[in-house]
């Protein structure tokens, strides 16, 4: 499982919506949305893990691609399908590549939502 201990999906959630609106925070712009898209990606990567364990105990074990296969099976097919593709940004958007340029604010307030969707949809 990717969780800290002691950490929530809540805690999480806002850890990114506070790197996002608080400019006091100590990084860069550019670092705060990367740093927002981390945040984003482990709540979500918790709560594909809570789902999976929930269907088949010991399922959250395996890599994080074959939970977003497995998830099809354990959840709607157009949810498994928003879970990918919301991951696969974060993904993304959390690596700093020098040719690169990091995602805007936009791109992870979009996502920001996104998440916070699913992990609805997942967690109830």
């Amino acid at each position: 499982m990717t969780s800290v201990p002691g950490t929530s999906i809540e805690e999480l959630l806002l850890t990114a919506d506070r790197m996002l609106s608080d400019p006091s925070v100590a990084a860069t712009v550019a670092g705060r949305h990367r740093g927002a898209s981390l945040a984003l990606r482990t709540a979500l990567e918790i709560a594909v893990d809570r789902t999976l364990d929930a269907a088949v105990p010991g399922l959250a074990d395996t890599t994080t691609r074959a939970k977003m296969l497995c998830l099809h099976c354990y959840t709607p097919p157009t949810t498994a399908r928003r879970v990918n593709a919301v991951w696969s940004h974060l993904c993304l958007g959390c690596h700093f590549h020098q040719y690169e340029i990091g995602p805007t604010r936009a791109q992870v307030r979009t996502w920001r939502a996104e998440v916070g969707a699913l992990v609805t949809e997942l967690t109830h």
